[in-house]
């Protein structure tokens, strides 16, 4: 048991680095870290978390998270980037699979490491350009972007590359929205303080009895 994959020297000082993780719920979790100066991408790291299928399923996700704590003290991420349950699983599957993302969230709960969740087409839309693409597509296009000389391997890796990718595409974005919003959040009054929120700007009229 224990990490399956390929890595590339550590990462590099003010540049951002976010772990991408692909929770299964029968096959291995790919993961793929991935770091960006803001204009180039490159992969640091990338495999899948073999935990044995002949371990009951606790166990399973006990090394699940020993392995994924592994990975966050090696590279201390800025971020960690999760892909969401498909909503067509069923329903067996996707209870399954609700575990194994119950312990990466924790596992990055305990370094302080935050996380954001990303739907699988949201990831190929970000990625691939198209919300249906292939599997195949996805490799090849994660491959193209980060620079890679051989295609990403298995696929879980990939996607997990993928999710890493469109984290990175994505917090540009959300960024220039909290910058926008943040004003608006803050209101001064006429004594020099500031208050959070909203108000009616009507004063209630204080009754006695």
């Amino acid at each position: 048991m224990g990490t399956c994959g390929k890595s590339s020297p550590q990462r590099q000082p003010g540049r951002i680095c976010v772990l991408g993780v692909d929770p299964a719920a029968a096959g291995p979790t790919g993961y793929g870290v991935v770091e960006s100066d803001g204009r180039d991408c490159h992969m640091l790291s990338f495999g899948t978390l073999a935990a044995s299928t002949k371990l009951a399923i606790p166990a399973r996700l006990c090394e699940i998270h020993r392995l994924l704590v592994q990975l966050l003290k090696q590279f201390s991420p800025d971020a960690m980037a999760v892909e969401s349950v498909f909503a067509a699983l069923n329903m067996k599957t996707a209870l399954v699979l609700a575990e194994v993302r119950g312990v990466v969230l924790l596992a990055a709960a305990e370094q302080n490491i935050p996380v954001h969740s990303y739907a699988p087409r949201e990831v190929k839309a970000s990625v691939a350009g198209y919300g249906h693409a292939t599997k195949q597509q996805m490799q090849l296009m994660v491959r193209a972007i980060l620079g890679m000389s051989v295609t990403p391997e298995p696929s879980d890796a990939a996607d997990a590359l993928a999710v890493a990718l469109c984290h990175i595409y994505s917090a540009p974005g959300r960024l220039r929205l909290a910058q926008a919003i943040a004003p608006a959040l803050v209101q001064p009054v006429p004594d020099g303080t500031s208050v959070r929120g909203r108000s009616t700007g009507v004063r209630r009229p204080v009754t006695t009895r």
